[in-house]
């Protein structure tokens, strides 16, 4: 599955409407037949009938993933395995260390941000391209497979474990995809906590940027093709915001995706206060280095300045979680409390 996909481009992202319609909200919810809310906050999934199964222990709950499929899923999972670097990032916030991962975005190695807290944790595969001995070795008794939209793999890992949750819809927003799975593995109210606390770090943070206080970051990937700029609600994007910046004019579109890669002629696009970079491939940076040396880009405003910042492409270019949110904000401090 091509890396590119994530976040989706506008034309991808309309053809997911329908299914966004439920998106991880439905994570929040009990399973068929509970008496939950139906109003959207969350709620506690009942318990399913029977005796506690799978030998965890402590019974089974019902929950609903974020495409609205009812699943039983263990009270308390003791083996987590993770299919994207969300579902990663979202476990390690609430201090469960998962018995199986796959590989960061474009990366054959899990995010750099997270490999000191993954020590000896089996990889299984890429990004959403589980392989399936090394899953079963794994014995997992909850997966979490991010925004997998692969019936046929959903199918496999379904009969490893029933207990298989897509855990976010194409346009999900990340915060709400982080409560769903606190839900699923049974930690909802320490979710809530760990958002709280990540928004009032980011309020602080950006309350103390002095000078910079409300400036217009452009928040841009560079692909092979040329950059692409990232929607408002895409997470990068979403986090500057929360710290009270705010997005140029060209880049101030709702959504979470990215633009289209733009050509030199409409490379003014990307300008802006400061100018964040990133790239997912090398072929990408090789794309990026070329273009530093030609007119368009040294007459960008932040390139004249000297406002331009890299940053690492699987934090600022991904849908994020909790841990890489704290990377965003220590990368933004960095560039712009120290102007």
């Amino acid at each position: 599955m091509p890396f590119a996909r994530r976040p989706l481009s506008p034309v991808r992202r309309r053809a997911a409407q329908a299914l966004a319609v439920t998106g991880a909200a439905a994570l929040l919810l009990t399973g068929c037949g509970s008496s939950g809310s139906s109003s959207g906050s969350p709620a506690a999934a009942s318990p399913a009938a029977g005796p506690a199964g799978g030998g965890d222990g402590g019974g089974k709950r019902t929950v609903k993933d974020a495409t609205g499929k009812a699943v039983e899923v263990p009270a308390e999972p003791k083996r987590i395995l993770t299919l994207t670097q969300e579902d990663l990032d979202a476990v390690l916030a609430l201090g469960v260390k998962p018995v199986g991962i796959t590989n960061g975005q474009g990366l054959a190695e899990p995010p750099a941000y997270l490999k000191d807290k993954v020590q000896g944790v089996p990889v299984v595969g890429n990004l959403l391209q589980p392989v399936m001995d090394k899953v079963i070795a794994a014995k997992p008794d909850l997966i979490l497979a991010g925004d997998m939209q692969d019936e046929q793999v959903l199918r496999q890992l379904r009969e490893i474990t029933p207990a298989t949750l897509v855990t976010m819809a194409p346009a999900d927003d990340w915060k709400l995809a982080f409560r769903g799975i606190g839900n699923a593995v049974n930690k909802l109210d320490q979710a809530n906590k760990v958002i709280g606390d990540y928004e009032a770090k980011a309020a602080k943070a950006g309350g103390e940027l002095a000078g910079n206080k409300g400036a217009a970051v452009s928040i841009v990937r560079w692909n092979p093709t040329g950059p692409s700029w990232m929607e408002k609600k895409q997470f990068a994007s979403g986090v500057a915001l929360d710290m009270g910046l705010t997005r140029p004019a060209a880049q101030d579109k709702d959504g979470n995706a990215h633009s289209p890669a733009l050509s030199l002629e409409k490379l003014n696009e990307i300008d802006g206060d400061w100018l964040f970079l990133s790239t997912l491939t090398d072929d990408g940076k090789a794309a990026l280095k070329e273009v530093q040396s030609k007119p368009a880009y040294q007459e960008l405003g932040a390139v004249k300045n000297n406002r331009t910042v890299t940053v690492d492409g699987s934090v600022w270019s991904t849908r994020g979680g909790p841990l890489a949110a704290d990377v965003v904000i220590g990368d933004i401090v960095k560039a712009l409390g120290a102007s």
